[in-house]
């Protein structure tokens, strides 16, 4: 049986070169890094050095790079603290946004009692800017948007240079969960005027259970978990120095390869959409994720037109063959309350389809995108 992994989106094979480094760390790198005697030193050189290579890339001060366990303890820092110690009383953020963000902000809404405003969205799930501008100026209440780069289920693209300088032109604090977007665009933070932003090792071929978040200089966040002064005081607990390791050199491979395997995976997008429609001529694609323009070169959301008693058996039958996909986010898998992002958007036909989510990733090939399309033909009856 063929082995096709077609999430990508969900988490990435880790590279060959970032285990190595991995088991170097793991061997040399034992030292607690707030030790002052040399291998302690060593281990804290080692962060230090991981620290300056995010830093360098997103054009950042080093300062500015908060080691996490992941892009969801990232956003829960930043949005929780943002209520906490930074004043804000508004939050502004869409209905499609990760769990990560919108549980958590449902939670401050009810725990801190601070309003929760949402964006509107088009019929594709594009956020709708004029009425995010319209939201800003409603009230002089101290807000905070948080709005995601790339969609993680339907790949839509954030006009994220837009949205920063409308926040900073309405004097608001601007955070995005970036973690399907770092290590596959190039983000310029001197550029782009936006505070916060959040990152996740396992989705650019890194190890799992670490990410970042970007804080800019100054921003006046406390940390969410304390205890020692690690991570510039905003995170405390002994820094996970092997993780910090792996996805630095994950993070340095990514860039240092990112214009030709971006080449190579859009051009396995656009060949798996190409064939799909071929053979399933009423295939949709959900969101934006059938354009090469305005959603990430990364995945694509397919509704198929199959029936009822099909779909449940779906995506079971694909496993069985060999091949891993999603409905939707990973987080929710386990849920049978289909994917919010898609509940928000499907309307009328468009609601009767089985949807599902392929992303790619250097990883893949042609080949096994034409066994994937002929077992999707074989299971739906196209």
């Amino acid at each position: 049986m063929k082995n096709v992994y077609l999430d990508n989106a969900a988490t990435t094979q880790i590279r060959k070169g970032v285990i190595e480094r991995m088991q170097k760390a793991l061997t040399d790198y034992y030292g607690n890094p707030s030790s002052t005697y040399s291998c302690g030193r060593t281990s804290k050189t080692a962060i230090e050095s991981a620290r300056k290579t995010i830093a360098k890339a997103l054009k950042a001060h080093p300062s500015e790079i908060i080691f996490t366990s992941g892009g969801t303890e990232a956003d829960n820092m930043i949005l929780k603290s943002a209520v906490r110690d930074l004043g804000v009383k508004t939050i502004i953020t869409s209905r499609i946004e990760h769990h990560a963000v919108l549980h958590t902000a449902q939670d401050l809404a009810k725990d801190y009692n601070i309003a929760l405003k949402f964006v509107d969205l088009d019929e594709n799930g594009t956020p709708q800017l004029p009425h995010l501008e319209q939201l800003l100026q409603e009230d002089d209440t101290k807000k905070l948007v948080s709005l995601m780069h790339v969609n993680n289920e339907i790949g839509n693209l954030l006009p994220i240079g837009e949205v920063a300088e409308m926040c900073k032109a309405n004097a608001t604090l601007f955070h995005s969960d970036t973690v399907q977007s770092i290590g596959h665009y190039e983000l310029d933070v001197t550029k782009v005027p936006i505070d916060f932003m959040a990152a996740s090792a396992h989705k650019f071929h890194g190890p799992k259970g670490v990410g970042f978040a970007f804080v800019r200089k100054n921003s006046g966040l406390k940390p969410l978990i304390s205890g020692g002064g690690q991570e510039r005081g905003l995170r405390a607990g002994t820094e996970s120095v092997h993780n910090i390791v792996g996805l630095e050199e994950a993070f340095q491979l990514a860039y240092k390869h990112l214009d030709k395997e971006r080449a190579y995976i859009e051009g396995l997008k656009k060949y798996f959409m190409a064939r799909l429609t071929e053979v399933v001529p009423d295939v949709v694609f959900n969101g934006l994720s059938g354009s090469l323009d305005e959603s990430t070169y990364t995945l694509v959301n397919v509704g198929l037109p199959i029936s009822d008693d099909k779909t449940r058996m779906l995506l079971f039958n694909l496993d069985m063959k060999g091949i891993a996909c999603s409905k939707g986010s990973a987080c929710q898998s386990g849920s049978d309350a289909g994917s919010h992002v898609l509940n928000q958007l499907q309307k009328g036909e468009g609601s009767k389809r089985t949807s599902l989510r392929f992303s790619f990733s250097t990883y893949n090939t042609t080949e096994e995108l034409d066994y994937t399309i002929t077992v999707l033909r074989q299971l739906i009856g196209a």
